[in-house]
């Protein structure tokens, strides 16, 4: 009487030496589109360095940063210099402006003249987030860019956005009225 074959421990070995060979060729290919992004984002001027005294805080608050993208298209993901490493955050904005420090990353300092503004949003990068999101306008030099924060309590998206939107049309009114002033 001939026993019945249990188990084809080849072909199991074979499937599952093809699949890690899959899983592997597919993280070698997102890692190369991650640095073919960030050699094309090599021309974006480094960030600002974070001051030594950033001011009296208006607003703080903790939560997560999502990442960075060209203002309007919210697909475009940032890399360059950091910005695309997701992470913790703390915030706070001063007069002076925004600072994000993100415990393993890259601190994040906006300045005040360089904000353009801020919404609420259900993503930025790719990444939808249902309760929301705070995306904060900002300009790099000559590059307009959004950074999309997640704070822990979604209901203080609101004062964010309105405080945010004050001091950058302060810091905006200042500058246009120090320029009038100032003939060539």
């Amino acid at each position: 009487m001939e026993q019945a074959k249990v188990h084809d421990w080849p072909g199991y070995l074979g499937w599952t030496v093809g699949l890690l060979l899959l899983i592997v060729v597919v993280y070698w290919l997102m890692r190369q589109g991650w640095n073919w992004r960030r050699t094309l984002q090599s021309d974006l001027s480094a960030l600002p360095a974070v001051p030594s005294e950033t001011g009296t805080p208006i607003l703080e608050s903790s939560g997560r940063y999502h990442g960075s993208t060209t203002a309007g298209n919210w697909l475009d993901r940032v890399v360059a210099h950091g910005l695309g490493t997701r992470s913790l955050a703390e915030l706070t904005l001063t007069e002076q402006g925004l600072l994000a420090r993100r415990p393993g990353a890259t601190d994040l300092w906006v300045p005040a003249e360089a904000l353009t503004g801020a919404r609420t949003d259900s993503g930025i990068a790719g990444k939808v987030v249902p309760s929301g999101l705070l995306v904060v306008g900002w300009r790099l030099a000559e590059r307009e860019l959004e950074s999309g924060f997640r704070l822990d309590h979604p209901d203080e998206h609101a004062a964010w956005v309105t405080a945010i939107a004050q001091l950058a049309t302060r810091t905006a009114t200042a500058g246009t009225t120090r320029t009038e002033g100032v003939t060539p």
